[in-house]
């Protein structure tokens, strides 16, 4: 956070991020150097948002979730039978509430395969709750990384490699390969002026901070920037796709 020293911020309150995940270190540093409150949330343009912390929620709840639902809304997570898992475990998200959409302008058969028949709404995200009801998002469904049969823990992978000297920006996607089905692929911006890392340098990097082997990634790709979304979000489809064109 580059200029901070010559900005006069004393009436910067509270920072409301609810369009995408934020990485780990980046909270740190922000709580660190920022003299706000940061309060991140999780919504869609389906259900608005849906989730928040507040600000009397403890450090460890606005560093690891994505909050507790608003009043009038409700999530579950549940597994590939439809049942609740338990605090702590991933599964797929649904959700329902008072700001839900009415449905997609492709009409209501289209609509409804998005529903589950007791009227929860399929967000086609990962995530889990823990013991007090808030959500931490693990990715899309469709941005998942499984390994031999094992889900990798994708966010978790890029907040690690993100503590990396060398790493400015880190996206990990699914890469196919013949043995183990996909292994992970981590696309890397690397840090103005610093010698560009390596797969090696990632690993013993992921090894250091207590990562288990089977979710280091496996290939490395080094980029000048991301594909990314109006809304600052990094297009994942995009870099999956180089791997297999």
């Amino acid at each position: 956070m580059p200029g901070l020293d010559d900005r006069d911020l004393s009436s910067f309150a509270t920072f409301g991020c609810f369009g995408s995940a934020i990485p780990l270190p980046l909270l740190e540093d922000a709580a660190e150097r920022l003299p706000c409150s940061v309060m991140p949330g999780w919504g869609m343009s389906e259900i608005s948002l849906m989730t928040t912390t507040t600000l009397t929620d403890s450090m460890d709840k606005v560093s690891g979730t994505d909050g507790a639902p608003l009043k009038g809304n409700e999530i579950r997570v549940v597994n590939e039978n439809g049942a609740n898992v338990a605090p702590g475990v991933v599964g797929d998200l649904q959700v329902r509430g008072v700001f839900e959409f009415v449905g997609y302008l492709q009409g209501r058969t289209f609509t409804e395969q998005f529903y589950t028949d007791d009227g929860w709404f399929e967000t086609g995200d990962r995530a889990m709750l823990d013991a007090d009801g808030y959500v931490r998002i693990a990715g899309r469904t469709k941005d998942l990384v499984i390994r031999g049969g094992e889900n990798v823990p994708v966010k978790e992978v890029e907040d690690a490699l993100l503590r990396h000297a060398a790493v400015a920006g880190v996206a990990v996607v699914a890469k196919p390969d013949d043995r183990l089905g996909e292994v992970g692929c981590a696309f890397v911006v690397p840090v103005d002026g610093a010698e560009p890392p390596t797969l090696s340098d990632l690993s013993a990097h992921l090894e250091k901070h207590g990562m288990t082997p089977q979710y280091w990634p496996e290939d490395l790709r080094l980029v000048e920037e991301f594909p990314m979304t109006a809304s600052g979000k990094v297009q994942k489809f995009r870099l999956r796709e180089t791997l297999t064109s």
